[in-house]
């Protein structure tokens, strides 16, 4: 056997970087969004459910901001690389709850990407006043650290 062909063989296969495609997008750990919201997601179980915490950058309220628990759900299907999720705050500080839905990228260079939109739903004190209670918007986030 000729070493020299078998390592220049394993030198190649090592410096071969592997495409972002192959790698799959894993929703536990920290996130950031575009706004400076922090996010948490903890554990996740077999069947795809999670809980985690959402410490926001923003609020209408003129509350002092606290950390709020989240609890959600990824699309279990083993084979994607890529899932679907969606995920509820519930407002530790305000009469309110947001719920997100996404799907979790791999982009070109191999980095974890979030798009997501989300429904917020404020308590109002009247049906009077329903019109006012629902926002929209949506975030990206990207992660903080790999746990």
């Amino acid at each position: 056997m000729q070493v020299a062909p078998v390592l220049l063989v394993l030198a190649l296969a090592l410096a071969t970087p592997s495409s972002s495609a192959e790698r799959k997008c894993v929703l536990t750990g920290s996130w950031i969004n575009d706004l400076g919201s922090n996010m948490t997601i903890s554990i996740m179980n077999g069947r795809g459910e999670f809980s985690g915490s959402y410490h926001t950058a923003v609020t209408a309220t003129n509350n002092q901001i606290k950390i709020s628990p989240l609890q959600g759900s990824q699309h279990r299907n083993n084979q994607s690389k890529q899932p679907t999720f969606g995920f509820t705050v519930n407002w530790s500080f305000s009469e309110s709850t947001t719920v997100f839905t996404g799907q979790c990228f791999v982009d070109k260079d191999g980095k974890e990407i979030l798009k997501t939109m989300w429904l917020l739903r404020e308590k109002v004190s009247s049906l009077h006043d329903d019109w006012k209670a629902t926002r929209v918007g949506v975030n990206v986030f990207t992660r903080r650290r790999r746990e």
